[in-house]
């Protein structure tokens, strides 16, 4: 199984070298085989400079984007890649932030999780053992009343945290997903580009999995580049306009599906 990690970067100078330490230690422990795919978003500091030195002992793909066009399409960009990449639907594409303050000794499990026929596996702040260290408390406040209302209005079953972007995908999920979606997959450029990725694909599996994890933010290297009122309005108006987006996506994949029926038949 090869494994492919979406790295989306900003400014991210500081945080890149100790994560990148991290998964030469893993890299070198799995037997899948890993790719991890970087998108620079723009950024004006040296993260350029620091992926271009660690590309030379990682397996490391850079793409840049010109200016800073946010996380979403960073995101949209290292999926695609990742897809042209894959050869095989049960690969796995991992999503995390770059800051430090995740992990890659969760990818394992995360792994192994796909390989029991999870579509999506969620790192949890949630889930019993999980931690959050260093989180400023507003900042918490904000995550757990988002939970909240994602629960009461928007639930997805085995789902407790649904804004964390912490996640591993089985590459089939995601190639379904941009046949159905397209490039419209992802339109939020904000960080609440995590939910819709959630409401969207929830929308086409139920096969969706949690494991505790520790968010360590106390390890970031620099500044929050995550706008928090900004941010919470734009969660606000994802669970106004959530059913009706995931009635829309509901539909449009069984249209997509319809559609494919009717070619096979023909």
């Amino acid at each position: 199984m090869s494994v492919y990690v979406c790295l989306p970067c900003y400014n991210e100078e500081k945080s890149l070298p100790p994560l990148l330490d991290h998964f030469s230690d893993l890299i070198g422990k799995e037997s899948a085989s890993f790719t991890l795919i970087t998108v620079n978003d723009g950024s004006v500091d040296g993260t350029q400079s620091v992926l271009e030195d660690h590309a030379t002992r990682l397996p490391i793909r850079i793409i840049c984007h010109n200016g800073n066009r946010g996380l979403g399409p960073a995101i949209l960009s290292g999926f695609q890649e990742a897809l042209a990449l894959a050869e095989s639907d049960d690969d796995m594409v991992v999503c995390m932030d770059a800051d430090d303050t995740h992990s890659p000794s969760y990818i394992p499990e995360m792994l192994d999780r796909i390989r029991a026929g999870a579509d999506m596996v969620i790192a949890s702040r949630y889930q019993p053992g999980s931690r959050q260290q260093g989180v400023p408390p507003f900042r918490r406040f904000l995550s757990a009343v988002a939970r909240r209302l994602f629960s009461w209005f928007l639930p997805v079953p085995g789902v407790r945290d649904y804004t964390c972007g912490y996640r591993a995908y089985r590459v089939g999920l995601l190639r379904q997903a941009m046949a159905v979606f397209g490039d419209r997959l992802i339109e939020r450029r904000g960080f609440a580009c995590t939910d819709e990725i959630l409401i969207k694909l929830s929308s086409l599996t139920e096969r969706i999995e949690e494991i505790p994890f520790v968010l360590r933010y106390d390890l970031k290297g620099g500044q929050s580049a995550l706008p928090l009122f900004t941010t919470a309005l734009a969660t606000l108006k994802l669970i106004y306009h959530g059913r009706r987006l995931r009635r829309q996506a509901r539909h449009r994949a069984r249209r997509v599906a319809g559609a494919s029926d009717s070619t096979t038949d023909r």
